[in-house]
């Protein structure tokens, strides 16, 4: 069974990064042909405006979401001795954009970097990674990058916005840590999807034709999503696996203060809560300002939705789910939170590498 419990490791701070630029979903020139009305897709996506660039990457966004937060918390660059990067959405297919993010963020030479490849469950997958490096004490402080922009789906898709966001984790003797409930359902695997690009079927000629499918243009190089069967995996899934997580660690759910879900869509998330019969003034929301953000959704909703809630005792429960198909639920508790103001980032092309 996936369930994993990592103590004495806490979640020091949180930051985010977003393109500066904003597209309203009501006016957006580019809002495609699709079966319904901009309006009847915002009352049922939840989504009335997002952030998008065609020019930051994700790792763009990373690094200013860094830069701030390791201000904020008051770090030395040199005492940070890990940093994972989950996106779908790398630099390049190779070198790994964690190595480009150490040298970037002035991080010491004896850091260790790495990249994992995941989408809307990424933010709490990379949480389980990055505490368990920190669990013996060995490694003190670690960041986990999370995002996507640019490179994935269709562009001016009036779902998705672009996000990155960092998470600040140290080593605790004695904190309490996290409970983790993880699954994975790979028979679902084309449910969202790049079809080309990797290695099962490269890049060609017809890589770039594009088909329209529910009045949207994709590529073969962009992600194609059956969004009703990622709808029934949704709502079936992460409420299950919250009440998992509460009966294997013998804890009532109902009891924690935040219930802060993947921002998949405002339908999907409703039906969850619903399910759970949670009040809804516990389930932050933030789709309704950046889109579905992928892995950065859950700690992005923590930076817009709950910075008043940094200074006090906070009992969180967290669940990510979708690309994979994939699911990952943590419990936590965080005291004396640093929460970053939102980092607004310039659209404007960086391009110091090859």
């Amino acid at each position: 069974m996936a369930y994993l419990s990592i103590k004495n490791v806490r979640i020091a701070g949180i930051s985010a990064g977003v393109p500066k630029n904003a597209v309203d979903n009501l006016a957006n020139e580019d809002y495609p042909d699709i079966k319904y009305s901009a309006e009847e897709f915002i009352q049922t996506t939840g989504v009335r405006e997002l952030r998008y660039s065609d020019r930051l990457t994700t790792s763009d966004l990373c690094y200013e979401a860094a830069e701030k937060l390791i201000a904020d918390l008051g770090w030395a660059k040199e005492e940070i001795d890990a940093l994972l990067f989950v996106s779908q959405t790398p630099d390049y297919i190779l070198p790994a954009t964690a190595c480009i993010l150490q040298y970037r963020l002035g991080l010491s030479e004896e850091c260790y970097a790495e990249d994992v490849s995941l989408g809307c469950s990424g933010w709490v997958y990379g949480l389980s990674n990055a505490a368990s490096l920190l669990s013996s004490g060995s490694i003190r402080k670690a960041l986990l990058l999370t995002g996507d922009a640019k490179g994935v789906v269709p562009d001016k898709s009036p779902l998705f916005g672009h996000a990155g966001t960092v998470t600040a984790l140290e080593y605790s003797e004695g904190a309490e840590g996290f409970r983790f409930h993880f699954g994975t359902d790979g028979r679902g695997y084309d449910s969202l999807i790049v079809p080309d690009g990797g290695c099962r079927n490269g890049i060609s000629q017809n890589s770039f034709a594009q088909q329209e499918i529910d009045g949207m243009k994709y590529t073969r190089i962009q992600g194609y999503m059956k969004g009703m069967d990622i709808f029934a995996f949704g709502i079936t899934t992460a409420p299950k696996s919250v009440r998992l997580l509460g009966e294997h660690f013998g804890f009532d759910y109902l009891d924690y203060d935040w219930f802060v879900f993947h921002q998949a869509n405002k339908m999907l998330n409703n039906v969850i809560a619903k399910k759970l019969k949670l009040a809804p003034e516990k389930v932050p929301s933030s789709i309704q300002s950046f889109g579905n953000t992928s892995s950065a959704s859950i700690p992005l909703t923590i930076v817009t939705q709950l910075k008043g809630a940094a200074d006090r005792k906070n009992k969180f429960i967290c669940c990510g789910f979708g690309v994979g198909l994939s699911w990952g639920t943590v419990a936590f508790e965080t005291e004396h939170l640093v929460i970053s103001d939102l980092v607004e980032v310039e659209d404007k092309e960086i391009s110091p590498w090859v």
